[in-house]
C-alpha cells in the first residue's frame, strides 16, 4: 500500500474513533434514568476502550467486534448509566462486515440481542417497549451497519478486480503490440531481402551487358547503365524506409514503407526486358480487388522468381501468368533456361512458401533440367473488401 493510502486509513480510523467516543461519553453524560447522579469515572473508561478499538480493527476485526461485545456486557453488568446497545457495537459489527467477516458480525449481533432482550424480559422491562421500539430499533441499526460494510467490502473487491482486469487487458495489449511490431518487422526484412536479391541481380546482368557493349553498342551500355542508376535510386529510398520503420518502437506510419502490388509488374519486368530477357505476361480470368496482403505476396513470389531466373536459369524467355479464379489466384513464372537440380533449398524459395503459406495458400516448384524451370503459387484471396 501507499504512503497515501496509510495515511488515509489512519484517517479514518482516528474519525471513527472520535465518532464512537462522543457517542458513547454523550450517551454517559445523558445518564437517561438516574437524575442527578454523576456517571462514574469507569464508565467513561469503557467509552475509551470501544473508541481505541478502531485503531486495531483492520488488523484484527475478529477481536475488536469480540471485545467490544464483552465488553458492552460487563459494562451493563456493572449497572452503569444506558448507552443503548447498537450504538456502541455499530462501528464494531461494521468493521467486521467490511473485513470479511460477516458470519462472525450477524452472529455476535444475534447473541447481544438475544441476551439483551432475555435480560431486561426477566428485569420486567415493559414488554410493549422493549419489543415494538426498542428491538426493532436495535435490529434495524445493527443490520444496516453489517450491510454497509459488506456492501463497502464489495465494492472494494470490484474495484480491485477491474483494476486487475485493466492491468491484464494492458498487458496483452503490450503483448499483442509487440507481436504486431516483430510480424511487421519480419515481413520489412522478407521484403528486403527479396528487394535486394532482385536489384542486384538486374544491377549485375546490366554491369554486364554494358561492359560488353561499351565499345561496340555505346547505346546500349549507355541504357544499361541508366537501369543500373534507376534501380540504386529505387533501393536507396527502399532501404532508407524500411530501417526507418525497424528503428521505430511502433508499428510503421501508413506510407512509410509503401506495399508494392501487381499495379507494379510492368514496373518489375522492364528491367529483366530491358537486358535481353523475353518476358511474357498474361492474364486470364476476371481480375478482381486483392487485399493489401495478397496483392504483395503475389508481387513478391514473380519477384523472386525473377530473381532466380537472372540469377541462376541463363534463360532467354520467361512466361509469367496470373490465373483469377474463384477463391484464388493462380501466380505462374516459367523460362525455357537449364533448370536446377534442386527446387527445394535457398532462402528465396522458403521466403515464398512461408508468404504464400501464411495466407492459407501453397507453392510448388519444379525443374527438369534442361527444360526450365517453374514456380506455381496459390495466392488465396482471403476477404476482399
Amino acid at each position: 500500500m501507499t504512503i497515501g493510502g496509510e495515511r488515509r486509513q489512519q484517517a479514518a480510523d482516528l474519525g471513527l474513533a472520535m465518532v464512537v467516543l462522543v457517542v458513547v461519553g454523550t450517551a454517559i453524560s445523558a445518564n437517561v434514568g438516574s437524575a442527578g447522579a454523576e456517571p462514574p469515572l469507569a464508565a467513561y473508561g469503557f467509552g475509551l476502550l470501544l473508541s481505541g478499538l478502531m485503531f486495531v480493527r483492520r488488523r484484527w476485526p475478529v477481536a475488536t467486534l469480540v471485545v467490544t461485545a464483552a465488553a458492552l456486557l460487563v459494562y451493563y453488568v456493572l449497572s452503569y448509566p444506558p448507552v443503548g446497545l447498537a450504538v456502541p457495537v455499530a462501528a464494531a459489527l461494521y468493521s467486521a462486515a467490511e473485513q470479511g467477516k460477516l458470519r462472525w458480525a450477524a452472529g455476535t449481533a444475534v447473541a447481544l440481542l438475544v441476551i439483551s432482550t432475555t435480560a431486561r424480559t426477566a428485569h420486567g422491562d415493559d414488554p410493549a417497549y422493549l419489543y415494538g421500539f426498542e428491538l426493532a430499533t436495535s435490529v434495524g441499526l445493527m443490520a444496516a451497519v453489517i450491510a454497509l460494510g459488506d456492501t463497502v467490502r464489495s465494492r472494494r473487491g470490484w474495484r480491485a478486480e477491474l483494476d486487475k482486469q485493466a492491468r491484464a487487458a494492458r498487458a496483452e495489449r503490450e503483448r499483442e503490440a509487440a507481436r504486431r511490431v516483430g510480424e511487421e518487422r519480419l515481413r520489412i526484412a522478407r521484403d528486403l531481402h527479396d528487394l535486394l536479391g532482385h536489384t542486384i541481380s538486374v544491377i549485375s546482368l546490366h554491369t554486364d551487358v554494358a561492359r560488353e557493349a561499351l565499345r561496340d553498342d555505346p547505346d546500349a551500355a549507355e541504357r544499361s547503365l541508366a537501369v543500373v542508376r534507376d534501380a540504386c535510386g529505387d533501393v536507396v529510398t527502399e532501404l532508407r524506409a524500411s530501417l526507418r520503420a525497424l528503428r521505430a518502437d511502433a508499428e510503421p506510419p501508413d506510407g512509410l514503407a509503401p506495399v508494392p502490388g501487381l499495379d507494379r509488374l510492368e514496373e518489375l519486368v522492364r528491367p529483366a526486358r530491358e537486358a535481353g530477357l523475353e518476358v511474357a505476361v498474361s492474364v486470364r480470368g476476371t481480375p478482381v480487388p486483392l487485399p493489401a496482403v495478397a496483392d504483395a505476396t503475389a508481387y513478391r513470389v514473380v519477384q523472386e522468381a525473377l530473381v532466380n531466373v537472372l540469377k541462376h536459369a541463363d534463360a532467354g524467355r520467361v512466361a509469367v501468368g496470373l490465373e483469377y479464379g474463384a477463391d484464388a489466384l493462380l501466380v505462374r513464372v516459367r523460362d525455357d533456361g537449364k533448370g536446377a537440380p534442386g527446387v527445394d533449398g535457398g532462402w528465396g524459395i522458403m521466403g515464398m512458401r512461408e508468404r504464400v503459406g501464411l495466407l492459407g495458400g501453397g507453392l510448388r516448384v519444379s525443374s527438369r533440367p534442361p527444360e526450365g524451370f517453374e514456380v506455381e503459387a496459390r495466392v488465396p484471396y482471403g476477404d476482399r473488401a
